[in-house]
């Protein structure tokens, strides 16, 4: 737990990391943190218009980025997030939803993992984390933590693990229309 504490010291003053996920390495920090944020925009060379998913444990950790849901909506995305497949939903920000997450949307791309070191990760550090890919864009993204010590040395905290093995990115779904805008 003293390492948990130390990361997330970490994160809270600004560090970035890169973490393995579902299919992916991701690029990770405290979605609150906006120079962090902007830390990552930097090295990923990606335009803040874009917006970025937040990853979580629990549901609960989306809260004060989301506006209010209906249970039907709620349960939707807790059935879709039981299995194996990553699946990523863009649902309503909350008004107060800092912009350098939500880009020029006026949604928020939330996913809660079951890839068991992001959710360890993420329950042992209290709070949501930025994830986007581990690369600069429009190349492809790291699988390994030797690809990101390759990208990325020197400018993130890398945390060494393994990617789920998942051949896809996860899907992405609007919840209010139901669209699916990546599978």
């Amino acid at each position: 737990m003293t390492q948990a504490r130390g990361l997330r010291s970490y994160l809270r003053s600004g560090g970035v990391i890169a973490y393995p996920t579902e299919s992916i390495f991701g690029l990770g920090c405290d979605p609150d943190n906006r120079l962090a944020v902007q830390r990552i925009l930097r090295i990923k060379q990606r335009p803040k218009h874009k917006g970025l998913i937040l990853l979580a444990d629990r549901f609960s950790a989306f809260q004060r980025y989301i506006a209010p849901l209906t249970a039907s909506q709620i349960a939707s995305m807790q059935h879709s997030w039981l299995g194996k497949a990553p699946h990523t939903w863009l649902v309503p920000a909350a008004k107060d939803c800092p912009k350098w997450l939500s880009g020029k949307h006026k949604t928020i791309a939330i996913r809660v993992t079951q890839h068991a070191f992001s959710k360890r990760l993420c329950k042992q550090l209290g709070m949501a984390l930025v994830s986007t890919s581990a690369n600069k864009s429009g190349h492809q993204p790291a699988k390994t933590s030797r690809q990101c010590y390759k990208l990325f040395s020197g400018q993130t905290r890398i945390l060494p693990g393994m990617t789920a093995g998942a051949k896809k990115p996860s899907t992405i779904q609007d919840l209010l229309t139901g669209k699916i805008l990546r599978k």
